[in-house]
């Protein structure tokens, strides 16, 4: 596209200069005076001698000296305020934080004291959680007996988006193995490059199965400098959970049993923090905590460079202006 049509990156460095075109009203008002005033009158006893004579093409065309006078004033207006076309680079450097979430897909989670369901929950504030870290670079590990690399640490977040939505209770073997799904959490981030390294971890259970117990996951995350962020989520007393009967499926009020005191030593020794989530509310109230209290700092410096633009209208106010007093001396000199 041209420079001169491109509106959005068009600039005038000395706008002033656009008051000169007050002088056109002027202008006209001062031709129409001079043609009045220059217009020699002769008496005539009748006009039927010269009804018939048809002025010159000299006569018709003459006006178009008034008209390069103003087209040469319009240009120099425009060419005197210096219209820049402006191109602006931006350099982003960026600390960027590498965070794995790690979220329990134990049958537990289809408990339905959240809205649709624990699980469910999980997903939406996690989803909203990645499109608020543009920047960083992000996985998905999930667990429930056992534990699995849903998505390694990537920067794609489209990738993860899609792959965080796939999840559901059932895709592992039953249990809550929180140790497991903490150290393959740090397993991912063991070799990440991001000034900070990060886990979320949600459960709504007490660890009750996996090849390593939450304790010997916790030092390996010690070990590699990993801050833990836990959450509990799950009412208080009963939730009701959806089970399957001779009679459909049909939902029966099971006890909510969260480990506290673990998800609580486990932030507290890696410079994380604990949270209970009792409800979807709460639920993102906490991502939202997570997301400040875990910030990346981005600097962003911009440059614009600019090309002068005004030759042209320049040029060509020269042109009509040299055009006009040629034509004014020559073709259409005045004998008077």
């Amino acid at each position: 596209m041209s420079p001169y049509l491109d509106w959005k990156h068009l600039s005038f460095a000395n706008p002033a200069y656009f008051g000169l075109l007050l002088l056109i009203p002027f202008m006209i008002w001062w031709q129409q005076r001079s043609k009045r005033n220059d217009n020699p009158s002769i008496r005539l006893t009748t006009l039927s001698g010269i009804a018939n004579v048809k002025p010159t093409w000299k006569v018709r065309f003459r006006p178009v000296l008034f008209v390069l006078r103003v087209l040469s004033l319009v240009a120099l207006s425009i060419a005197l305020a210096r219209p820049q076309s402006s191109n602006t680079t931006e350099n982003i450097d960026s600390e960027g934080v590498d965070i794995v979430l790690s979220i329990d897909v134990s049958g537990s989670m289809l408990a339905e004291d959240f809205q649709p369901n624990r699980v469910e929950a999980a997903k939406k504030v996690a989803l909203n959680f990645v499109d608020q870290r543009p920047t960083d670079r992000l996985g998905l590990v999930i667990f429930s007996g056992e534990s699995f690399t849903q998505c390694p640490i990537t920067i794609d977040h489209n990738v993860l988006k899609e792959q965080l939505s796939q999840i559901k209770s059932g895709l592992l073997m039953d249990g809550t193995a929180i140790g497991m799904g903490l150290a393959t959490a740090v397993d991912r981030l063991r070799y990440a490059k991001g000034k900070s390294k990060v886990i979320i971890l949600l459960t709504d259970g007490v660890n009750n199965t996996g090849l390593i117990d939450p304790i010997t996951a916790l030092e390996i995350a010690k070990s590699y400098k990993v801050r833990v962020y836990t959450i509990g989520v799950g009412t208080e007393g009963q939730a009701p959970f959806p089970m399957q009967t001779p009679f459909g499926i049909q939902k029966q009020m099971m006890p909510v049993q969260i480990d506290e005191a673990l998800l609580t030593k486990i932030a507290k020794e890696t410079g994380g923090k604990y949270y209970r989530a009792r409800n979807n509310k709460a639920l993102e109230s906490i991502y939202a905590d997570i997301d400040k209290l875990e910030k990346t700092k981005v600097e962003i410096s911009s440059y614009k460079h600019y090309a002068e633009l005004f030759f042209p209208f320049a040029l060509v106010a020269i042109i009509c202006l040299l055009l006009e007093m040629v034509l004014r001396y020559t073709v259409f000199r005045s004998i008077t």
